[in-house]
């Protein structure tokens, strides 16, 4: 049986793991351009994005979408319109482990960077700007 330290390593990260991981980057964002928003978000792990997002998205395969944003993103919002859906950002736990394995890049890295991308996508950011603030 392995000892310890060789069941650590061995260990896939949890949707628990992702979601502290997340938590400590907006903890971090909140001295950033997104500190207007990050208190009003929601964070969702879950494995996979559901078949409705799959085919709307025309994916191939539920491992291409890492992270996604739902909501009205703030450049479209309007202090009239009666909001039922909180906005929410969702990271794909197996898509994101599966590219970290390929990439070998740190994972809190990883989650940061698609948590960064989601967010930037509720401010109406480009993508220039969300790598502006990402290597900040």
């Amino acid at each position: 049986m392995p000892d310890t330290a060789d069941r650590r390593a061995c260990h896939s990260p949890t949707i628990g793991d992702i979601e502290e991981m997340a938590n400590e980057v907006l903890r971090d964002l909140r001295e950033s351009p997104f500190s207007q928003v990050v208190d009003q978000l929601l964070i969702r792990v879950v494995d996979f994005c559901d078949e409705e997002i799959e085919a709307e998205m025309g994916l191939e395969s539920p491992y291409e979408l890492l992270g996604l944003y739902s909501g009205v993103s703030m450049d479209k919002q309007s202090l009239f319109d009666m909001r039922t859906e909180p906005d929410m950002v969702f990271l794909y736990r197996r898509p994101i482990l599966d590219y970290w394995c390929e990439t070998g890049e740190d994972l809190r890295h990883v989650v940061r960077h698609v948590l960064i991308h989601e967010i930037g996508h509720h401010l109406g950011f480009s993508d220039e700007d969300m790598e502006a603030i990402e290597n900040s």
